[in-house]
């Protein structure tokens, strides 16, 4: 394969993890918490790098892919530990942030203070063989952080 080849596979890949996680935001109905977010933002770059290997023939673009599939790598297995209870998360979006906690009787039954419901980022709201999304996705982003670099390896020659 080419490293045009390697880099719009790799693009792709992401496109697919992006296109994956809207499916089980709003065809499923699964709410993505602050760090599910976070980490579809390394995708949505490389996706977008991607096309750029048509016109670009540096070593920046394979080296940029790379770069944010070790950052969404990184993403995904802190929320992995975060899920599991390894370390702990961000307090605006764990239940040691408080959540439901804080308030009072009142508060929980008003309708006036409604407004955006926080998706706790200490829940797994779907796994597969006892892995949750966040692991699924560190796994995929290294398999496309390996790609990246064959790309980058192949702007060498």
């Amino acid at each position: 394969m080419t490293r045009t080849h390697m880099v719009l596979l790799a693009a792709l890949g992401s496109a697919a993890i992006i296109g994956a996680a809207l499916v089980f935001q709003y065809v499923f109905g699964i709410a993505p918490c602050k760090l599910c977010i976070w980490q579809r933002w390394p995708h949505v770059i490389a996706a977008v790098l991607g096309p750029l290997a048509l016109v670009s023939m540096g070593r920046s673009l394979p080296l940029a892919g790379l770069g944010t599939m070790l950052i969404s790598t990184g993403l995904g297995g802190y929320h992995t530990g975060v899920e599991r209870g390894w370390w702990p998360g961000p307090a605006s979006c764990t239940s040691a942030g408080g959540g439901l906690g804080k308030m009072s009787g009142a508060d929980l039954l008003s309708f006036d203070a409604a407004g955006p419901a926080v998706v706790l980022c200490d829940e797994v709201p779907w796994s597969l063989l006892g892995l949750s999304m966040a692991t699924y996705n560190a796994a995929g982003s290294l398999v496309l952080a390996g790609i990246w670099l064959m790309a980058l390896r192949l702007s060498a020659r």
